[in-house]
């Protein structure tokens, strides 16, 4: 169990650190290029606020219901997360004020940690429904105890 531990530990910390390495190397790209005024920028960030939002809303509409509420719950928040981290994302960019900041990476890393826990949820509920839906082997009466 240590074992498995430690490898999903790594898996966090890899995800963690690719989403701060993409998030400053779309900072850096966008710093460099910017040669707009501060009404432009306030323009591009409430589009791209908006955008995000436009786009976490078609994921869930697309999400049919399931019959299970609880997968139907995770199916949803899938999107609502990532709208959440590409919001945050769009502070980073755009944002001036330190505490605001601290907020959008800290919603990057704790909705990133919870989506990879709701991924593993729904694998989880995919394979034990699998399992569940397998026919079982006949009785041949060679199991049996003497």
């Amino acid at each position: 169990m240590c074992h498995r531990d430690s490898k999903m530990k790594l898996a966090t910390t890899l995800s963690i650190g690719i989403t701060a390495i993409s998030v400053l190397g779309t900072i850096l790209v966008r710093a460099s290029t910017d040669t707009s005024d501060g009404q432009s920028r306030n323009d591009v960030n409430w589009s791209e606020l908006l955008a995000s939002m436009k786009k976490m809303h078609m994921a869930m509409e697309a999400i049919k219901p399931s019959g299970d509420g609880d997968v139907d719950f995770v199916r949803l928040m899938l999107p609502h997360h990532q709208a959440a981290i590409d919001m945050a994302k769009t502070q980073l960019l755009y944002g001036k004020d330190p505490q605001m900041r601290r907020l959008a990476q800290e919603i990057i890393t704790d909705q990133q940690l919870e989506i990879d826990l709701m991924q593993r949820w729904l694998k989880q509920q995919k394979s034990a429904a699998a399992k569940e839906n397998q026919p079982t082997p006949p009785d041949t009466g060679k199991n049996h105890e003497k």
